[in-house]
């Protein structure tokens, strides 16, 4: 039987590159050889796509380096790869392609865009729930419509910041300080800063400009950071509930504390008041549903220390796939280890126009 061709697709044009390097050598690492062939497709910072060698290239960082372009042809005739080197160019045909790409260029939209026109399988969520969940001004207004709690907000353009005073005005007439402020298109909380009185809510305003156009000012929700993950195609299904303990000495779990702070950690199973894990569970599903999600996501949540009353952070489509990272860890409590896991994602992809 002849094996499928599955192109990996890491590093990207985000903040978040490194990562996504991280994420897909664990991805890669799961992928059984014996089904597939693999290749791996690296986009490099400033843009290039090129065809990394294997994985020990792709940890060493000397996959950057390639000469052998390696682009997904938007043909749909050519159903893959165009791969460019010293002989010229050929096609390499594709069974289906596995996107971990973390952030703008790659989790928004924009490549599963790519895939749609060359009508090429791939794992996760199609162009409009991978917009949507990008972008946590829109995903704020689908979760409204559901009628689920979530933080109070103030949106700002960055436009509007050579009026700075004027902005600062709006936010503190809504909000008593502390405040949350966040780029409305960024991941693993780049950009997001929290601000305890007016020269550092400008300060987070300036910071988190450099990463969109678009931002966010939050009410502070004091309580417990927990994740939930989904997983499904035709049907649905969330895991059990994980929760975030950041490090004691960061104000929130920012990108050093996620990746870098060997004090933060996680917490599967965690001791929440009342019925608030079957809430959480829920709620992820309905909010995967109402963003049109497919593959999988990690729905994010706070519980309130005072009531216990579940409260809607975000939605991560891609959601990180390191060693560490709560998205498989949460599905290995649940008896689904990363290859299986991995083999799952890929099937539903397989199916996905059949849904």
């Amino acid at each position: 039987m002849r094996k499928k061709a599955i192109a990996v697709l890491f590093g990207g044009q985000s903040s978040e590159h490194e990562v996504s390097c991280i994420s897909a050598a664990t991805v890669i690492r799961n992928i059984n050889p014996d089904n597939y062939e693999i290749h791996l497709v690296g986009i490099t910072e400033d843009g290039k796509w090129v065809l990394a060698k294997d994985l020990e290239d792709l940890t060493s960082g000397n996959w950057k380096n390639s000469q052998v372009s390696a682009v997904i042809s938007p043909d749909a005739t050519h159903h893959g790869l165009l791969v460019t080197d010293g002989d010229g160019t050929r096609v390499i045909y594709l069974d289906v392609v596995f996107p971990v790409l973390h952030g703008l260029y790659g989790e928004d939209g924009t490549v599963q865009g790519i895939l749609e026109l060359a009508r090429i399988p791939y794992v996760g969520c199609g162009v409009l729930a991978s917009a949507v969940s990008m972008d946590k001004y829109y995903t704020k207004m689908i979760v409204e419509r559901l009628g689920i709690r979530q933080a109070d907000y103030v949106a700002v353009r960055s436009s509007e910041l050579s009026e700075m005073d004027a902005v600062v005005s709006r936010i503190e007439s809504k909000f008593s300080y502390p405040v949350y402020i966040k780029p409305c298109n960024a991941g693993s909380s780049k950009g997001v800063s929290r601000a305890a009185d007016r020269a550092s809510l400008v300060e987070g305003l300036l910071e988190a400009a450099k990463h969109d156009r678009k931002m966010l000012v939050e009410e502070t929700i004091i309580g417990r950071e927990v994740e939930c993950a989904v997983l499904g195609g035709r049907e649905v299904r969330a895991s059990g509930v994980g929760e975030v303990l950041a490090a004691s000495d960061v104000a929130f779990y920012d990108f050093e504390a996620k990746y870098y702070n060997p004090e933060s950690k996680t917490v599967l199973d965690p001791d929440l008041p009342g019925d608030a894990t079957e809430r959480i569970r829920k709620n992820a599903v309905e909010i995967f549903k109402a963003v049109d999600g497919y593959g999988l996501s990690r729905v994010d949540f706070f519980v309130t220390k005072d009531a216990g009353e579940v409260v809607f952070n975000e939605i991560n489509t891609l959601p990180g796939f390191t060693a560490i990272s709560m998205y498989p860890s949460l599905w290995e409590n649940r008896g689904i280890g990363k290859q299986q896991l991995v083999e799952k994602l890929i099937q539903s992809a397989l199916v996905r126009w059949e849904d």
